[in-house]
C-alpha cells in the first residue's frame, strides 16, 4: 500500500490552504499513492481566535472540506484530512471542533473524529496554549476501513495518551493516524519517541503528517512528518520544509510483528489499584 504524507505550513486564509491541499492531493495521486495524509489544522492555523472566528464554518459551508472532497474524487484517491476547525451546524455559538476526516475516492466522507484530548499546557513564560477555551473535545474513538487495512484516527496531543491507541487497536486498527501541529520545544524531545512507542505498543503502522515552520499567526511547528512500522523502525522522516513524501506499507508486517511479540493479544483487564494509608 503506497501512501503519501503532506507536510504543510498552513496559514490564516482557508482558500489558500485549500489550493495547496488540492495540489498535494493531485501530486500524491500522480505519484501512485492510494491515500494521502495531511496535518492537523490543514485548512486554517490561526491562534488569533477573533480573526479565526471569521473564517471557521460549519461542514456544509467549509471551503477547504468542499475543495478536498472534489479533488479526492477528481484524483481518485483516499484522503485522511488531518483536521479542520469546524463550527457546530446546529449551534453556531457553541465551541468549535477540531475534526479529522476520512474521504474516499468518490469524495464521500466515510469517517469523522473529534479530537478528544485538548492541548491545555504551559510550556514556559513565552508559550501557553488553551485549546479548550475555543474547542470542545470529542468523546468517541473512531476506526474505519481503508484499502488493505483498518485505520484508527487521532490528532496531535492524543499521542500522549496510550489508552486511546489501545482502544483503537482493540477495535482492529492496524494503521494509526496522528496528524499534528507539534510545537518546536516538545517536538525536539518527544515527537519521535512517542510515535515509535505507540507503534511498538500497538504492533501497528503509525502515520503522522505534520505542520512545519514559522506560520502567519506567529507560531512555529516542528515538522518531521513520519511513518513508523510495527517494529518501531522509522520508514520516513520528512525533516524540515513543506512538501510531499511517499512511503510503502507492507501490511503483512503487522501480523508478523504481532506474532513475534503478541502484546495486543496478551492484553488483560485489571482492577484499579486501591490506595492504602
Amino acid at each position: 500500500m503506497k501512501i503519501a504524507l503532506a507536510q504543510m505550513s498552513s496559514g490564516i486564509v482557508p482558500e489558500e490552504n485549500a489550493n495547496q491541499l488540492c495540489s498535494l492531493i493531485a501530486e500524491a495521486a500522480a505519484g501512485g499513492a492510494t491515500m494521502i495524509f495531511t496535518p492537523e489544522m490543514s485548512g486554517l492555523l490561526d491562534r488569533d481566535r477573533s480573526r479565526a472566528a471569521t473564517a471557521i464554518r460549519s461542514e456544509p459551508d467549509d471551503v477547504v472540506l468542499s475543495a478536498v472532497r472534489s479533488e479526492a474524487e477528481k484524483a481518485g484517491i483516499w484522503v485522511q484530512l488531518g483536521s479542520l476547525a469546524i463550527r457546530d451546524l446546529g449551534d453556531p455559538g457553541a465551541k468549535w471542533k477540531n475534526r479529522s476526516y476520512l474521504i474516499n475516492p468518490q469524495g464521500d466522507i466515510t469517517a469523522r473524529y473529534d479530537k478528544i484530548h485538548l492541548f491545555d499546557v504551559d510550556l514556559g513564560p513565552d508559550e501557553s496554549q488553551r485549546e479548550s477555551s475555543a474547542y470542545a473535545g470529542g468523546h468517541n474513538a473512531v476506526v474505519a476501513p481503508v484499502p488493505e487495512a483498518t485505520l484508527g484516527l487521532s490528532i496531535c496531543y492524543d499521542l500522549r495518551f496510550p489508552a486511546l491507541y489501545e482502544a483503537l487497536t482493540n477495535a482492529g486498527a492496524d494503521i494509526l493516524s496522528v496528524p499534528a501541529a507539534f510545537t518546536v520545544p516538545t517536538g525536539k524531545v518527544h515527537w519521535e519517541i512517542l510515535l515509535r512507542a505507540r507503534a511498538i505498543e500497538a504492533g501497528a503502522f503509525v502515520v503522522a503528517a505534520a505542520q512545519y515552520g514559522r506560520h502567519e499567526d506567529g507560531r512555529a511547528t516542528y515538522g518531521h512528518s513520519m511513518v513508523v512500522d510495527p517494529w518501531g523502525e522509522i520508514l520516513l522522516d520528512m525533516g524540515d520544509g513543506a512538501g510531499l513524501g511517499f512511503c510503502d506499507l507492507d501490511m503483512a508486517k503487522v501480523q508478523e510483528v504481532r506474532s513475534r511479540v503478541p502484546a495486543v493479544a496478551n492484553r488483560k483487564s485489571f482492577e484499579m489499584p486501591v490506595k492504602t494509608s
